[in-house]
């Protein structure tokens, strides 16, 4: 970071050249708990996929200051051109939401997505409660009261009460917004996918101002603006390119799995705590489940023998692939019995009945695991606010737009396909991987289908 007397600092970026940072926002900045996001990798376990991925969620958030900066500019000269239409963003909501969008990403724990997600062990990063535990008391939150906005930043992240325009929220809350802006273009970057979008699609947004609500306008003298229709879509085509090659790529799964596994055996242990978690970084948590001591000598075995092959990248290995489109009559079953929230015990008894039963016939002490992404995956809604022509000049989501557009249709219906059960076991062996699919499909509901094969 270098000094810049009219700001604070300027921060030079690998994505988006110079970030702009102003003294408040340095205070932020320098707290312990926005610090703790370097040691947080924006991708989870990508970096063993996509060796470069390494790139943390202290950069996004950096980035995404600079991104809604941008997005703000070009809503106030879309104020100036047309200001019966349209609102504008005043300087002191505009100090509000750079330190919100600085903020949007504080509550992320270490592999996250893998913990919350995935696995139902805890709680969402972006859950109300959450947001106010770190953002009522502590450094950060005596540093948010000083500078007078904790209130309105609690509102805008937490999404609680409502008292604020519905844009504040809308920046960094809708299907496009400078979150997503950011992390499509970093995460490019860092894996080194050909995957880029126009930067001009921010030129694009405006701020309703009967409604306060952001929005794109497709719409110029009657006519559809295709350019600006199709940039959207491309957004979303990125996103979705994103999901397949990197998001829910196999190995990364794999490696998430095992994180998840670690975490829960601790847990399980009660040698670490949900708390533990927002305090701790990637390595840290690493470190710490290599070297505790779970009290019984063969959970404590299990354990380090999780966090070596994490670090030799000797990952999990297949087992069984359940994907959506051939198990659509089985998959809520699965779901509801297997990866309800809160409620890991039968997931847990059938890994361990799976485990016994290969003991038995193959001689073996294998780890089994059974993982499977977010249902919500499949419902990726494009949500952002668009004008079409022919609507009588009202505003809606882009999604009500597929006869318009209807690529947009293709890409909403494409991600089911994406969602794939999985079981995963420690051992490479073919021949044991091939006796361990019968073992798994004799213990899963009749109709379950493995498309995996060995």
């Amino acid at each position: 970071m270098g000094n810049n007397p009219r700001t604070g600092a300027v921060v030079r970026d690998p994505v988006h050249g110079d970030i702009e940072l102003t003294r408040e926002e340095l205070r932020v900045v320098d707290t312990a708990a926005f610090q703790r996001l370097r040691g947080i990798k924006q991708l989870g376990t990508a970096y063993l996929v996509y060796p470069g991925a390494t790139h943390t969620r202290f950069e996004h958030a950096l980035g995404t200051v600079h991104v809604m900066d941008r997005l703000l500019d070009a809503v106030n000269r879309h104020a100036e051109r047309d200001p019966d239409a349209c609102r504008r963003v005043g300087d002191d909501e505009r100090r509000i939401l750079r330190i919100a969008a600085l903020l949007h990403d504080v509550t992320h724990i270490p592999f996250g997505h893998n913990l919350e997600d995935q696995t139902g062990l805890l709680e969402r990063h972006d859950e109300p409660s959450r947001f106010h535990s770190m953002l009522d008391g502590g450094e950060l939150g005596a540093v948010l009261g000083e500078l007078g906005v904790r209130r309105e930043v609690l509102e805008v992240l937490a999404g609680e009460g409502g008292g604020v325009p519905p844009f504040w929220r809308q920046v960094l809350s809708d299907t496009i917004d400078a979150d997503l802006l950011d992390y499509l273009r970093r995460d490019a970057y860092f894996t080194g996918l050909e995957l880029r979008y126009d930067a001009r699609v921010r030129d694009y947004f405006r701020v309703d101002r009967a409604a306060e609500k952001l929005f794109v306008d497709c719409e110029k003298q009657g006519m559809l603006r295709e350019d600006i229709a199709s940039e959207l879509l491309r957004l979303l085509e990125i996103r979705y390119h994103f999901s397949e090659r990197v998001y829910y790529h196999h190995a990364k799964i794999a490696a998430g799995a095992s994180v998840a596994r670690m975490v829960e055996i601790a847990m399980r242990a009660g040698v670490l705590r949900a708390a533990d978690l927002h305090a701790a970084t990637d390595e840290s948590l690493l470190f710490r489940l290599a070297s505790v001591d779970a009290g019984d000598p063969s959970v404590t075995a299990r354990l380090r023998r999780f966090v070596e092959a994490f670090r030799a990248r000797r990952l999990l290995k297949r087992v069984l692939v359940l994907p959506a489109y051939l198990n659509a009559g089985v998959q809520d079953g699965l779901l509801a019995t297997y990866f309800r929230r809160g409620a890991p015990e039968p997931r847990y008894a059938w890994e361990q009945d799976v485990e016994r039963e290969a003991k038995r016939v193959l001689g073996k002490d294998l780890d089994v695991v059974m993982y499977c992404p977010a249902r919500r995956m499949q419902l990726k809604e494009a949500r952002t606010l668009v004008r079409f022509p022919g609507n009588g000049g009202a505003i809606d989501p882009f999604e009500n737009h597929v006869d318009s557009v209807p690529r947009l249709r293709d890409l909403r219906d494409s991600y089911p396909r994406l969602w794939k059960l999985y079981v995963f076991a420690s051992d490479p062996d073919l021949d044991v991987r091939r006796a361990l699919q019968r073992i798994c499909l004799e213990r899963l509901p009749a109709g379950a289908v493995n498309a995996l094969r060995l």
